[in-house]
């Protein structure tokens, strides 16, 4: 704990208050006195490599982002001990009255990838990501279960089939399905590639990804 904090951080600090701060310094000010508005709420993936702010180039105040193994959402369950992505969606919705909820996940997701491993009898090691990830065991199941597809197609298809789920998860929240059938809040879905920087947005209708114009 007597450890110096990363040098690399103050710098990054330092840098941020020298440059981005003094030109949002404005925008800062007046979310600390009259609160955060957006419109939109993003459930991301944890991984360093996909940052929604700085996918969608958003600035502060603008998204309302939520981060976990994998971008999952679980089942309204409020009899569960824990439930860190439910309460910020609560709030997203409830106190923020967010308009749309994005769920966004990424290729090279090392959650799926874990999910694959898990079902093929190769769980990872520790005491919380493999309970975490049995939320998607069926359907990674089933994906690795397919002999006709290559572990890279396996990978992105399940990907893309979770942010599915996650969606539909969304919907077994009442406060949730509630507004959605009010037209007062819209889900969407969405895959980022990270090696081409490639977005890919999520057809409400079909499921199908495509890509935006």
């Amino acid at each position: 704990m007597a450890e110096s904090f990363p040098a690399f951080l103050l710098d990054g600090y330092r840098s941020f208050m020298a440059g981005p701060y003094v030109e949002e310094r404005d925008r800062y000010r007046n979310l600390a006195e009259n609160g955060q508005h957006p419109t939109t709420m993003v459930i991301a993936c944890c991984d360093s490599r996909s940052a929604p702010e700085t996918i969608f180039d958003c600035g502060p105040g603008q998204l309302f982002v939520m981060r976990n193994v994998a971008n999952l959402v679980p089942p309204f369950g409020p009899d569960a001990a824990y439930h860190g992505t439910s309460s910020a969606i609560e709030f997203a919705v409830i106190h923020l009255e967010v308009e749309h909820i994005v769920v966004m996940g990424h290729g090279r997701c090392g959650g799926i990838a874990g999910a694959l491993a898990t079902a093929a009898g190769h769980a990872p090691e520790g005491d919380f990501i493999g309970n975490w990830l049995t939320m998607i065991k069926d359907v990674a199941g089933k994906v690795e279960a397919n002999s006709l597809m290559t572990q890279t197609e396996q990978q992105t298809a399940l990907e893309r089939i979770v942010i599915r789920q996650s969606l539909g998860n969304l919907l077994t929240f009442p406060f949730v399905k509630e507004r959605v059938d009010a037209g007062r809040l819209s889900l969407h879905g969405a895959w980022f590639d990270i090696s081409t920087g490639e977005l890919w947005t999520m057809n409400g209708d079909s499921g199908d990804f495509i890509r935006p114009d």
